[in-house]
């Protein structure tokens, strides 16, 4: 949704169901899973770089005279300052091939596309970086609310005594947490699609840098279409939120304890 430029482009589709259904007709049930390889290669140092440096970020700020409460929204934004320059490359390649329309049979692999991309641009600003700027701003801002939300709310909501009431308070909080943080940072993600995705002429750069394209997008589309691709990001990054700042607690728990 958030590649698409409004009503006017030919392969636009018109709600979340009539992309279900238009992706399944014209590219089969894989096509639900173009780019995939990228994401799975990058999940795990992306959110190993995430938590780490937060923890780090989190003590260093300790020793400032912010508080609590601020110094974790600002530990939160650090890492995920840090985590946008670990995962841009690879959502360089995945935005690439998802929006490739062409079956999933039919498609380079990604590790052809990212060799294409170094081959064409390079690493930089225009190559296997591009977007850079609007990644940094999609992570930063998501991170500093995330976390600063959750450890906040979840500090001022009296903890239950039973280990099920208990679990389902962290996960409503962390839902409420993820779902907030996507909806904070969803123009810096409809920025980075843009920039990342096939630009309106080909040889002619449309969406230069994150700032300029998020005015481009409300001046010809309208400030809505600053928030295309709302809904599946909640969907997936609501509860994908909850569960893991749950496993990150518990798990971060178990390891204090037992060594």
């Amino acid at each position: 949704f958030q590649i698409q430029r409004g009503n006017s482009d030919p392969n636009s589709y018109k709600n979340l169901s009539d992309c279900f259904r238009t992706i399944f007709r014209n590219e089969g049930i894989s096509g639900f899973y173009k780019g995939i390889l990228p994401p799975i290669v990058a999940e795990t140092p992306k959110r190993a770089v995430k938590f780490f440096t937060f923890e780090q970020y989190k003590k260093a700020l300790s020793l400032t005279p912010l508080s609590a409460g601020v110094a974790l929204s600002v530990a939160g934004l650090g890492a995920g300052l840090t985590e946008a320059v670990v995962v841009n490359p690879f959502e360089v390649v995945k935005v690439s091939l998802q929006a490739n329309r062409d079956a999933f049979k039919e498609q380079p692999s990604s590790f052809a596309q990212a060799r294409r991309i170094i081959n064409a641009d390079g690493f930089g600003r225009r190559g296997l970086n591009k977007g850079l700027t609007s990644t940094l701003g999609r992570h930063g801002v998501f991170n500093m609310i995330y976390f600063g939300f959750y450890f906040n709310v979840k500090d001022a909501i009296p903890t239950s005594p039973d280990p099920t009431l208990e679990f389902m308070r962290k996960f409503a909080i962390g839902l409420v947490s993820g779902t907030i943080s996507s909806c904070v940072n969803i123009p810096f993600d409809v920025a980075k699609s843009r920039i990342q995705g096939p630009q309106p002429v080909p040889g002619e750069i449309k969406y230069r840098t994150c700032f300029q394209t998020m005015a481009l997008v409300y001046r010809e589309e309208g400030y809505l279409a600053l928030y295309k691709g709302l809904v599946p990001k909640i969907m997936r990054l609501g509860p994908g939120g909850a569960v893991m700042l749950l496993v990150y607690e518990y798990v971060s728990g178990w390891l204090q304890k037992n060594w």
